[in-house]
């Protein structure tokens, strides 16, 4: 290949780049998001939710806890909407079917994923403790889908895999290329993978912490509960073998707890404009 095939081949890509890069709401990060369109990654996540809720104990409507995690998910979902009307940001939320859910299960864990579908699982609410402790983990995670940190990573997954094609998603689910579905089920930690810690980067965890705090504080909680909570899991698992933070997905609960601590000024400002 000649050193003209070479330049346009980087051009090219450094193009598809730069029409491909969007920023996230609140941080104003440029993220890397074109190889997927948004109604493809919500296309995909309907249907992974309702066949993973089809096979799992959900708890009825009836349930205090249900009514817990839907009662909050309802005040975060509209804190978020109301921050992106009020940044003229509201196109990110087209196509949303939002839903909240609480299975039974010891997990530890609770996911959205993108279009605002919502679980918890009941092994994470006696960390949580209160319905602010699940304000914590329900602002991150809806931080997580608005952040479009998904499609994010099925972008740069099908980079790395050296699908760069437009539409290659869709042509996966629409044809059931196999290799296309695995990979769209390692990004989104679904199907075999749900039940465990969703394959998010330290950088997205700890934006998701940051907008999570706004989101709770515009919700009405008080945000300090954040670093309450975070301490709760750090002290739940610490006979758990973790591996170090640089081989993690997730930051440590140290620096965590302390990037939540330098980002608490602002949250707490939005929390006495908002609360009632």
């Amino acid at each position: 290949m000649n050193k003209t095939a070479r330049f346009l081949i980087a051009a090219g890509f450094l193009t598809l780049f730069v029409w491909s890069c969007q920023r996230v709401p609140l941080t104003n990060r440029k993220q890397f998001v074109g190889l997927v369109s948004s109604g493809e990654m919500m296309a995909l996540s309907y249907t992974e939710y309702k066949g993973f809720m089809d096979t799992s104990k959900v708890l009825p409507s009836s349930d205090p806890n249900a009514q817990m995690v839907s009662r909050v998910g309802e005040k975060i979902r509209k804190a978020a909407e109301d921050y992106l009307i009020a940044n003229n940001l509201s196109k990110l939320l087209d196509g949303y079917q939002w839903e909240f859910k609480t299975v039974k299960s010891n997990e530890v864990n609770a996911w959205c994923m993108p279009g605002g579908k919502v679980c918890f699982y009941t092994g994470i609410l006696p960390i949580c403790k209160s319905e602010a402790g699940v304000a914590v983990v329900m602002g991150h995670e809806v931080a997580h889908a608005i952040a479009e940190h998904g499609r994010e990573r099925m972008s740069n997954a099908l980079i790395a895999n050296g699908i760069t094609q437009a539409g290659a998603l869709a042509t996966g689910i629409a044809t059931g290329n196999q290799d296309l579905m695995n990979l769209a089920g390692q990004v989104l930690g679904i199907g075999t993978q749900v039940g465990g810690t969703l394959p998010n980067s330290r950088k997205q965890e700890s934006e998701a912490d940051k907008i999570g705090l706004i989101f709770m504080a515009m919700a009405g909680y008080n945000p300090q509960e954040a670093v309450d909570f975070w301490k709760r899991m750090a002290e739940a698992g610490k006979n758990s073998q973790k591996p170090p933070q640089m081989l993690s997905t997730h930051p440590s609960d140290e620096t965590r707890i302390a990037d939540l601590q330098k980002n608490m000024d602002v949250a707490m400002k939005y929390y006495n404009t908002y609360k009632k």
